[in-house]
């Protein structure tokens, strides 16, 4: 999956995943190789932006240089019902109002995959 192709269909709102040619397994985050059989060969699919807060964690205090200043915010677990659990950040709603089975629904900001209520 070319970082050309991921960028164009998250400005056009399309978040997609990894799913393994070997085993048909999907993956997220990419990876070079598929976790489960090793295969390097993936396909790149859509997927609804649809999902639910599995876990999360509100960061009061970062150490990443790019997000310090940006606390308190939500980093979560999302699982999706047509693919794997994803990563990303809660937006559109403050910290205290995330909970463990909130629907959510992909945004995308500076290309990155987001989650925000549903």
């Amino acid at each position: 999956m070319s970082g050309d192709t991921c960028a164009h269909r998250a400005a056009n709102g399309e978040l997609v995943i990894q799913r393994c040619t070997g085993c048909d397994r999907r993956s997220h985050l990419p990876e070079p190789a598929c976790p489960w059989c090793g295969t390097r060969d993936f396909r790149s699919e859509p997927v609804s932006g649809d999902g639910v807060v599995h876990t999360f964690t509100v960061v009061h205090r970062s150490f990443a240089p790019g997000y310090q200043g940006r606390e308190p915010y939500v980093a979560a677990w999302v699982d999706l019902p047509d693919g794997p659990r994803v990563f990303g950040h809660v937006v559109g709603c403050a910290p205290e109002e995330v909970r463990v089975g909130m629907p959510v629904h992909v945004t995308f900001i500076d290309d990155l995959p987001h989650w925000r209520p549903a």
